[in-house]
């Protein structure tokens, strides 16, 4: 689609905590890359979730929608945060977090969520020494279906005492697309896919694996494994490197990537994709560190940029169609940790500033 575009529009949003902070990083780190390749990029900074609501009384403006929709990328940074965790607006399961909105609205029901062992932070991981070396996965979570959107959800009382329920509800239509993605990206890495679900006992899942089978049909070239989630975390834990493409509902997905972060030796190295179709045919991504808003270390110049900085390099590979680019990003990223560069959260004392820094300088290079 942007085949032969040099200007690409992108949105910026910073939502909470540490994510202006990691958002000003990867920013930086995009302007870099994008003045020496010839690209312009037209940046449009709005705000997400809980500093929307400070501003406007809402999470997800529409007009924060129209601009997103509008676009060919959008950043964000990170959102959330105990003081907003309690508030309840009108509309469904998507109007109550604004993140969740701009990706109901957005369609990006593709996440795309990889993590690799950097042999420089295997210190920072629990693995015996070997057993993570070479590992490198991608989680791919479904993220606009599955228990946090299906109706009915709620609370009320049930025998005089409180009773909470969700519903953990998919459509055919929207396993196929999500199986289709699995497939399409194993063919693209390693041509294995582990389908992570719980049909053993939950209908929804039931039909997960019955789809995906149906689907594996077209793709004779993958090898596909179906686990239950709960053996797959296990197996994931002891041989991380066995494990190539993992593919799971929006609630599994989740699991599965954060704890795929222990190959990594930290979450604030991890990036994510949000796309609302195919690799290379997409418009509207969403990109984001998959690490959360972390308040209590908000202001203080201390957050991992990593994350957000490999986020951009996504960007450049899945929506400019650039993924040179976005090697000579992670190329970056990669020459700073092996330098020793770490924030905090990995084990060091350098601030995010002085790591942006640090990749920066090597692009220059």
């Amino acid at each position: 689609m942007n085949d032969h575009m040099t200007k690409f529009k992108v949105l910026a949003l910073g939502g909470d905590g540490i994510g202006p902070e990691v958002l000003e990083a990867g920013l930086a780190v995009a302007a870099e890359t994008a003045a020496r390749a010839g690209v312009e990029l037209e940046v449009t900074h709005d705000l997400l979730h809980g500093a929307a609501w400070e501003e406007y009384g809402t999470f997800c403006r529409e007009e924060t929608l129209t601009v997103a929709k509008e676009s060919d990328a959008i950043l964000v940074g990170a959102v959330g945060g105990p003081k907003w965790d309690d508030i309840r607006v009108p509309g469904g399961p998507e109007m109550q977090d604004g993140l969740m909105r701009l990706r109901f609205e957005l369609d990006t029901y593709a996440g795309l969520r990889p993590t690799r062992h950097w042999p420089e932070l295997s210190d920072r991981t629990p693995f015996a020494t070997g057993v993570a070396d070479g590992a490198d996965i991608m989680v791919l979570r479904e993220m606009t279906g599955g228990v946090m959107f299906a109706e009915p959800r709620g609370q009320d009382q049930r025998n005089g005492t409180r009773y909470a329920y969700d519903t953990a509800g998919y459509g055919e239509e929207e396993l196929t697309r999500i199986a289709v993605a699995g497939f399409e990206l194993a063919q693209k890495r390693s041509g294995r896919l582990v389908s992570a679900d719980k049909a053993n006992v939950m209908e929804s899942y039931k039909l997960w694996r019955a789809v995906v089978n149906e689907v594996s049909a077209d793709f004779p070239d993958v090898t596909l494994t179906h686990m239950y989630a709960d053996n797959c975390a296990y197996q994931m834990a002891m041989r991380p490197t066995e494990f190539d493409v993992i593919m799971g509902c929006n609630l599994l997905g989740d699991l599965l990537s954060d704890l795929a972060a222990i190959v990594s030796g930290g979450l604030g190295m991890l990036p994510s994709a949000c796309l609302n179709g195919a690799p290379g045919s997409v418009s509207h991504a969403i990109y984001e560190p998959v690490h959360g808003s972390a308040p209590d270390i908000a202001g203080q110049g201390i957050a991992n940029p990593v994350g957000m900085i490999l986020s951009v390099a996504m960007m450049f590979e899945h929506s400019f169609g650039r993924p040179e680019l976005a090697r000579t990003i992670e190329a970056a990223v990669k020459s700073a940790v092996a330098a020793g560069m770490r924030t905090p959260d990995i084990g060091g004392t350098d601030r995010t500033k002085d790591v942006t820094d640090a990749v920066l300088q090597r692009l220059e290079r």
